[in-house]
Parts: C-alpha cells; sequence; structure tokens
C-alpha cells in the first residue's frame, strides 16, 4: 500500500531512533537490535503498510537482521505508542503510516487499487474547528478518510460481467 503523494517532513529535536530509546527507558526497558532495525527500515521512506507488507520486505530467515513475526507485531503496537506510528483500520486489516516528525494529515482511498493518498486541507480544519466550537468541544485530534476510485482507476473501463446485467 503506498502513497502517491507523500508530506514533507517536519523539522523534529530526536531522531525516530532517539525518540524510540527515550520512550523505552521511560518504561525500563532496552532497545533490541531488531528493534532498531526495524526503526530504520520503516522510517527509510514514507509509505503505508500493514504487518505482512513489512514483514514481506525484510530478510527472511537464517539471513542477516532476520526479525520474527513477533517481534514485528509486538514492535509495530511499541512504535504506535511510542508516537513514532499511527495505525488505522481499512478493508479489516491495520495499516500503520509514519506519524513522529510529520504533519497531520487526512487521506484519499482507492477501493480498487488500494492507494492511499495524503492531503492536508486548511478549509477541511477550520470547518473542523468552528463546528467543534459551536458544541464547545476540544479537538485533541481527527481523522479522515474519503473512499472512492482514483483517478488511473477511473479512467479504465471494467468489463461487464452478465450476471452485472441482469
Amino acid at each position: 500500500m503506498s502513497s502517491a503523494e507523500s508530506l514533507e517532513r517536519l523539522e523534529v529535536a530526536l531522531s525516530p531512533q532517539e525518540r524510540f530509546e527515550e520512550y523505552l527507558q521511560s518504561r525500563g526497558q532496552r532497545q533490541t537490535k531488531p528493534r532498531k532495525f526495524l526503526v530504520e527500515t520503516i522510517f527509510a521512506q514514507h509509505a503505508h503498510f500493514d504487518a505482512d507488507e513489512l514483514i514481506e520486505k525484510l530478510p527472511r530467515k537464517g539471513e542477516p537482521d532476520y526479525v520474527s513475526s513477533a517481534t514485528v507485531y509486538r514492535s509495530l503496537r511499541e512504535f504506535v505508542d511510542a508516537g513514532l506510528l499511527n495505525s488505522f483500520q481499512l478493508d479489516g486489516r491495520t495499516v500503520y503510516e509514519l506519524d513522529y516528525g510529520y504533519p497531520p494529515h487526512d487521506h484519499l482511498y482507492c477501493t480498487r487499487c488500494r492507494k492511499l493518498i495524503e492531503f492536508r486541507s486548511e478549509p477541511l480544519l477550520e470547518t473542523r474547528d468552528s463546528i467543534a466550537a459551536e458544541h464547545g468541544f476540544r479537538v485533541t485530534g481527527h481523522r479522515l478518510i474519503v473512499q472512492g476510485v482514483c483517478r488511473e482507476c477511473a479512467g479504465t473501463r471494467r468489463k461487464k460481467r452478465k450476471q452485472d446485467l441482469v
């Protein structure tokens, strides 16, 4: 699962690795080689992914830097808790995206090819804040995923099946 457009990185005081080490220290845990490798791998590119997609990209058992599936799943939860990643449900799967060092944003989701397109909208934020103020509501965040069909998929004609013509 990838993004056609990626957001500009924000300047942050700590690297993702340093931020995670700070998180672990606050919980009396230590950094391990597999966790360190996972942070490096995930933050090497800006992409949306699920655990299985990440595991597919990692070295296989017996290869250098191998990380077990159990460690991947456990580490992803820790990365979310540490504020490095966001997670959300999409088509029955947990999808992850980089959070630390990136601005808040929303998504367009193509239901055909499963592409996620990131976008930021000041008018949307103004509307959100205006509605929240009307209701005396303090906003701490939001997630918007607009579902539809992307330009590429809309341009390709789907072959009609006989059963669709009934």
